[in-house]
């Protein structure tokens, strides 16, 4: 079978917007390394919170190999995945107001801790005040998001704002809107959407720039390996209990 066209070009799409984010935001992604360095060499928490699929690159970053052990999925019930049934009910619920702060309320963050906030478009009630909330409860907020959307959208919050007017640090996917790279003769709607791909890169960049960070303070990363790996099990068992104050997806 000959190589599909259309997969090249969404692969092309892809490197494309990968290389941009490396060059227009390297400055950006080293800023949040530096901050999450920062909170973690003070003894802080790390939290990273996305809904629906822009959930998934928190996802990434949580409790899995070569990542941070104090990175924690801040969950709002409902909106993390598909999983939810009927699943529009996760779109419905970014738009519900007073939503960000219960959550916020009853999790474990407080003052100095860092939270990243991830929404593609940034536009809805769920983000905005989750960003709003955290800044006011003493969090340092990251928001990594597309520009894009606050230029050529409308804000779906009160304030008429969107979540890259709320952090402290803001890392630009450049994600179009809608969200999708490809068109095609016969397809009547665009498709093969790349802000998982893109979006997941800058979190991981942003991890590796943390870790740069902490080495070159001479402070080791808290950071897992593979329990598929011989050995990996004792070192994370000894990474968790050292960090386990710090630590809040065991409990």
């Amino acid at each position: 079978m000959s190589e599909s066209k259309l997969a090249g070009q969404f692969f092309d799409a892809a490197i494309g917007l990968l290389q941009r984010v490396r060059d227009e935001e390297a400055a950006n992604v080293a800023d949040a390394g530096a901050a999450i360095a920062d909170t973690v060499a003070a003894g802080g928490r790390l939290f990273a919170f996305g809904a629906g699929h822009s959930s998934l690159a928190a996802q990434d970053v949580v409790y899995r190999a070569g990542g941070f052990a104090l990175m924690n999925l801040l969950a709002v019930p409902g909106v993390v995945g598909v999983d939810v049934m009927p699943a529009t009910l996760g779109s419905a619920l970014e738009r519900v107001e007073g939503l960000a702060g219960a959550v916020l309320d009853s999790s474990p963050a407080k003052s100095g801790d860092i939270l990243v906030i991830i929404s593609l478009s940034g536009r809805n009630a769920l983000p905005v005040e989750m960003a709003m909330n955290a800044r006011a409860l003493g969090l340092k907020v990251i928001g990594v998001t597309s520009v894009a959307y606050a230029e050529e959208t409308k804000s779906r919050h009160v304030s008429g704002t969107f979540l890259k007017d709320h952090c402290d640090i803001v890392l630009d996917s450049k994600i179009a809107v809608g969200d999708a790279e490809l068109t095609h003769e016969g397809i009547e709607a665009p498709f093969a959407p790349a802000s998982t791909v893109v979006t997941s890169a800058l979190m991981q960049a942003t991890m590796a720039a943390a870790a740069e960070q902490l080495v070159e303070r001479g402070i080791e990363p808290p950071l897992l390996r593979s329990g598929n790996v011989d050995g990996g099990h004792d070192w994370n068992g000894r990474v968790m209990t050292e960090y386990g104050d710090r630590i809040f997806f065991r409990h």
